[in-house]
């Protein structure tokens, strides 16, 4: 179901268009790292340390080294000595581990059932050391220091994904708290007094988060070799930042960015956990055995080595006059971080207090250092969280006031000129379209009659504010009268076939006579990480800035050849024409071969624009969830689910239903299933897809998620577009929690709600 907006005025934009890149990955013809043939290839595997916290006392690597098939095993001692200021130039344990599955040798090996073989080979023997493992023990009087010179680096993925919002500070004493924010507004403490004398609601509770894994289908896969005459390296990866890969591999390995080349293969997966994470190393790797190198992570390598999404602890409290105006929140994030600084406690806090007009504002997010493996982005990285924490706690406010939980929400909610938590306005924003559209959606008559017991409807809402990084592109017509688009962005999710139909709607062509190519960094125009839900909004705008110039270059030269002014031509079905003069027409061919050709008086139909938008475009959605409850088991079933969401202008409508569908199946899994579960000592108890339970077809409703696209145009997104991939993963988590409650009358406040959680709390109750 779409909205009723009005795209008579294009052409093309608006228009479901299949995915250019489906058939190939169905047919199996997509080129993945793991796949890139390299001659005198070399197999990586890399030996991980079994311990959070140790010291290597002895390693030894003669007989791993002595088997057949073996090139090298390389150790910290022969890489340099880099400062370990990010995770990925952490390389291989030096003295000492820091979290279990920190590599601590690679084998190169002609196979790579050779180079698993050898890893048994290599003796280590490690001194256990004292390590926090929990938000808990790192915080507590006395803990050992994961760093005791102080905190290192900073966060580049969060900060690529827009989850960057300024006025972090960081410990000026080495502490296990690696960065903190602030937002205030009001005076809370005298808010609350003043519920509380006014016989309003107040609602205070601590909810709790588990460490979630971006659970790509693909693992992390690198391919790298190296040109010793031309001091060059070039790098085929699964990336979603490939010049962000080539300025770290370059600098590590003291290279010119330019005599760095990366080539993003087809990544199967991301969802912020491809950003940067081996290629270093395997840079390094393939410089020091002479010869290609290629690392594949295993699964369980996956799980103990890469970045996935923060554990956390949100303490909430909220409260409301008795006529339902939300007075005051007050909240403190907590995130585990793991090794390295990256969570996205700013942003958490920032959403948590902003979807709301409330003029009593404290809010607080704590970064902690454990020693577990670092964390990065995951699809709308800290929203899930604190969006869950806030929704159920105004649930639970309206449920209090005795009031209906749309009614409160619509009462509340921020409109375009309210002050967010950072002291400015909000741009024009469709969120309370997006609760309007749901009020008059048939399922929510439907949530208000639900009679059924053990049956319960939920209501949610969550945003993104999306992503910002400068974009390039060029854009040419070609001899046959076709379109060329390049861009440096990687196409995660259809984006290229996006790109095309913004291209082909300025130049009045059909989709399919425009070609949209992702170059590597040694030829493509410069473009951020994919990342964020920012490359139709950035790289996007690019391509339109690209595709009008090269369109007035088109004008220009038919104006001449049909000797009529540009303003009077116009392009339609590969041809410029008179207007009102059919007969006066050039076919877009014979355009493009005037401009091609020896002695030709024109020059050729081609336009670069670069782009470096600093507005965001806010995009939210409103979500409703219906569950039964099995009181004898606790299993919650999803037995409906719609999902409204503002998109600013569907320029793909079935590539923006399908991220939509996409994200609310990942937030089923936040809500339901996924976590990943450690010990005391921090070992990994779900380290394989065996362990780790995932959404499955039959989790989710039977007639599908339900898509309702409302348009409130972004002024700076291209045709009006506003970012389409974070915000669907958000409320779904508080959507599926408020209908839990009203099924049976539990608040659930640790994810994932799982039927033996909820049955002990049931039974609890009872």
């Amino acid at each position: 179901m779409e909205s009723q907006q009005n795209n008579s005025q294009f052409k093309v934009v608006g228009r479901p268009v299949r995915l250019r890149d489906g058939l190939e990955k169905v047919a199996g013809r997509a080129q993945y790292a793991a796949n890139v043939p390299r001659p005198g290839i070399l197999h990586c595997r890399l030996l991980l340390s079994p311990y959070a916290h140790a010291r290597i006392s002895a390693l030894d690597t003669g007989a791993a080294e002595a088997l057949t098939g073996v090139v090298r095993v390389v150790t910290a001692a022969d890489l340099p000595p880099l400062p370990p200021t990010s995770r990925h130039r952490l390389l291989l344990a030096r003295d000492q581990t820091l979290f279990v599955g920190h590599p601590v040798a690679a084998v190169l090996a002609e196979s790579e059932a050779t180079a698993e073989d050898a890893l048994d080979l290599i003796e280590v023997e490690y001194e256990i050391l004292p390590a926090v493992t929990t938000i808990e023990q790192a915080l507590a009087p006395g803990a050992p220091l994961v760093w005791p010179e102080g905190p290192p680096g900073g966060a580049e993925e969060a900060a690529a994904h827009g989850a960057d919002v300024g006025d972090e500070e960081t410990s000026a004493t080495p502490s296990n708290i690696s960065h903190t924010a602030h937002l205030s507004r009001g005076d809370v403490a005298a808010a609350f007094a003043e519920i509380e004398r006014a016989g309003g609601a107040i609602i205070q509770r601590t909810y709790h988060t588990p460490v979630v894994h971006q659970s790509y289908l693909e693992p992390h896969a690198t391919v790298a070799e190296v040109d010793r005459l031309a001091g060059t390296v070039t790098l085929w990866t699964s990336t979603q930042a490939q010049f962000y890969v080539r300025e770290e591999v370059a600098d590590v390995l003291g290279l010119a960015d330019s005599d760095v080349r990366v080539i993003p293969t087809v990544v199967g997966g991301g969802f912020g956990g491809k950003f940067i994470l081996t290629e270093p190393l395997v840079a390094l790797l393939a410089e020091l055995g002479g010869r290609p190198v290629k690392l594949v992570l295993t699964r369980m390598d996956e799980f103990l080595n890469a970045n996935p999404a923060p554990q956390g602890r949100i303490e909430v409290k909220a409260a409301a006059m008795p006529d339902g105006t939300l007075h005051a929140i007050q909240a403190r994030l907590l995130f585990d971080a793991g090794l390295y600084p990256g969570t996205p406690g700013g942003i958490g806090g920032f959403l948590l207090a902003g979807y709301y007009k409330c003029p009593n504002l404290e809010i607080e997010a704590l970064e902690v250092f454990t020693h577990k493996l670092s964390t990065g982005a995951y699809r709308a990285p800290g929203a899930p969280q604190a969006t869950w924490a806030i929704e159920s706690t105004v649930d639970d406010l309206a449920h209090a006031l005795g009031v209906d939980p749309l009614t409160f929400r619509l009462k509340n909610v921020v409109d375009a000129g309210d002050e967010n938590p950072r002291g400015k306005e909000w741009p024009e924003i469709g969120l309370r379209r997006c609760l309007e559209t749901l009020a008059a959606h048939p399922a929510w008559e439907a949530a208000r009659a639900e009679r059924e017991p053990n049956v319960g409807w939920g209501l949610a809402i969550g945003g993104w504010m999306g992503g910002l990084e400068p974009a390039s592109a060029v854009c040419m017509l070609n001899r046959d009268g076709t379109l060329s688009v390049k861009v440096g962005a990687v196409d995660l999710t259809g984006t290229n076939t996006t790109l095309a139909l913004i291209a082909a709607e300025v130049f009045g062509l059909a989709p399919e006579r425009v070609k949209v190519y992702t170059v590597d960094t040694e030829q493509g125009p410069y473009a951020g990480a994919t990342g964020g839900s920012k490359i139709t909004y950035t790289v996007g705008g690019a391509v339109l800035a690209a595709a009008r110039a090269a369109h007035r270059q088109l004008l220009d030269v038919a104006a001449e050849q049909l000797e009529a002014a540009p303003e009077d031509l116009e392009v339609l079905d590969g041809f410029v024409g008179v207007r009102g003069a059919p007969d006066s027409r050039r076919s877009l061919a014979e355009i493009a071969a005037s401009t091609m050709q020896f002695g030709g008086r024109y020059p050729p139909i081609f336009a670069s624009a670069s782009e470096a938008n600093t507005t965001q475009a806010p995009a939210f959605g409103a979500h409703l969830a219906r569950v039964r409850v099995d009181p004898e088991t606790g299993a919650v079933t999803v037995l409906r689910y719609v999902a409204v969401q503002d998109v600013g202008r569907a320029l793909n409508p079935a590539a923006v239903r399908g991220q939509i569908q996409g994200g609310v199946t990942q937030g089923l899994g936040w809500a339901l299933r996924e976590q990943m579960i450690f010990d005391e000592d921090g070992q990994l108890l779900t380290a394989s897809l065996m362990d780790y339970a995932l959404p499955k077809v039959a989790d989710i409703p039977p007639q599908g998620i339900e898509t309702v696209l409302v348009e409130v145009p972004s002024p700076e997104g291209p045709f009006g577009a506003r970012p389409v991939g974070e915000p669907p993963v958000i409320p779904v988590a508080g959507a599926v929690a408020n209908a839990v409650r009203a099924a049976t009358g539990v608040r659930a406040t640790a994810l994932p709600i799982s039927a033996q959680g909820l049955w002990a709390q049931l039974h609890a109750a009872t």
